[in-house]
């Protein structure tokens, strides 16, 4: 059995998680000469970073989000490369199965500017990348910086690459006081140059107060993985009219206001489930499905089959295939809050950073590497540990 020295410790930068976002900070810091420990209450990342489609949806995204989703692109292939894990510069295709949904597309592309990243495509190119059923579609986009990685590799990875570069990782270990030069644990008391907590929608068993002022709640999504008999490869996530709807690029257009009362009407019981009816698929051959939401404080554990036969049934009618197979369900945990992040600074070496709306694979690299940016002047920071 490994026994944890109850003594006092001492590190440049403790961060309190290791989910995408910890995994982040921790990252910004060894690469600054920091001296670094990772905490984590359980044995590894085991919340919404492995939970998810493994989808890095760049493209999408506008204002602070498209900043840190930009940053994240280069951390997430320059740690694919070093780290050795599977990812793809895939884009993202977008399935347009009615005209409305197409009239978005074209105003997004229509609106871009000189870097322009939303290509249309007519049914043909759709269907050569997804196989999908030809009376389905009539057209479609591909939105070209948009990254896919496998989350249950990818975070394991980069944990033992992090570890490889110096990063002390202390699973089993929860954080029970967090304060500007100090984090108190299960085992011991950790002096620390800087603290960033970035655990999730689990901020609130850390820092109520600031959890209950930022209006952050958990929201429980569900999802499954299939396998099917395709007639060929995905070649990129694949979003639908429904993704369209949450992404901040298309929100403002009056042709998406359109097309939200339109699938409210036509569909109100996948609008109960606030679907994002999107597919990614593995480099197993196996498709992830998915998903709903439901916000609460503590979201109950019991998950309707409404939602997971919505799922098979909205698969069945675009992908050109006649039987799914299930393979796996979960519900995935992440925070939500009125705004997209996150980002409070409770006393002055004490950060906390978070990704309110469900991108943190793809903003949350870019979001710590912005705080490990702007939280410190380096000098001032011990480079072997200790506090300044």
């Amino acid at each position: 059995m490994t026994r944890h020295p109850v003594a006092s410790q001492a590190a440049g930068l403790v961060v309190v998680g290791s989910g995408i976002i910890g995994l982040g900070a921790a990252y910004a810091g060894i690469r600054r000469g920091l001296s670094v420990i990772v905490l984590d209450r359980t044995d590894g990342p085991v919340g919404a970073t492995i939970r998810n489609f493994g989808h890095i949806c760049i493209g999408a995204q506008s204002g602070l989000a498209r900043e840190f989703a930009d940053a994240s692109r280069d951390i997430w292939l320059r740690l694919a490369t070093d780290a050795g894990f599977w990812l793809r510069e895939s884009g993202t295709l977008v399935a347009a199965r009615q005209a409305d949904e197409l009239s978005v597309l074209e105003r997004a592309a229509h609106a871009q500017g000189a870097d322009a990243d939303i290509r249309m495509l007519d049914a043909d190119e759709l269907l050569n990348r997804a196989p999908l059923r030809r009376d389905a579609v009539i057209g479609g986009a591909l939105i070209t910086p948009d990254l896919q990685t496998d989350p249950r590799e990818a975070a394991g990875a980069i944990v033992r690459h992090l570890a490889s570069l110096g990063v002390e990782f202390r699973f089993r270990t929860a954080a029970t006081v967090v304060a500007s030069g100090s984090v108190q644990t299960t085992r011991g008391v950790i002096d620390a140059g800087l603290v960033v907590v970035a655990t999730g929608h689990d901020i609130d068993q850390l820092l109520p107060d600031l959890a209950e002022s930022a209006g952050v709640v958990r929201c429980a999504l569900d999802m499954m993985r299939v396998s099917a008999p395709l007639k060929h490869a995905l070649d990129a996530p694949l979003l639908t009219a429904w993704s369209l709807l949450r992404y901040g690029r298309f929100a403002a257009f009056a042709e998406t206001t359109a097309l939200r009362e339109r699938l409210h009407a036509e569909r109100p019981e996948l609008a109960a489930l606030d679907l994002n009816q999107m597919y990614t698929q593995l480099p197993d051959g196996s498709l992830i499905l998915g998903d709903s939401h439901a916000k609460a404080i503590q979201p109950g554990p019991f998950q309707p089959e409404a939602a997971f036969d919505a799922f098979l049934d909205e698969a069945s009618a675009l992908f050109d295939v006649d039987e799914f197979r299930v393979l796996e369900r979960w519900q995935g945990v992440y925070a939500s809050a009125a705004s997209e992040f996150l980002i409070e600074q409770p006393e002055p070496a004490l950060h906390v950073i978070a990704a309110t709306t469900g991108i943190g694979m793809t903003t949350g690299l870019g979001l710590a590497e912005r705080t490990l940016d702007t939280a410190f002047d380096r000098a001032s920071l011990p480079v072997q540990g200790g506090t300044p």
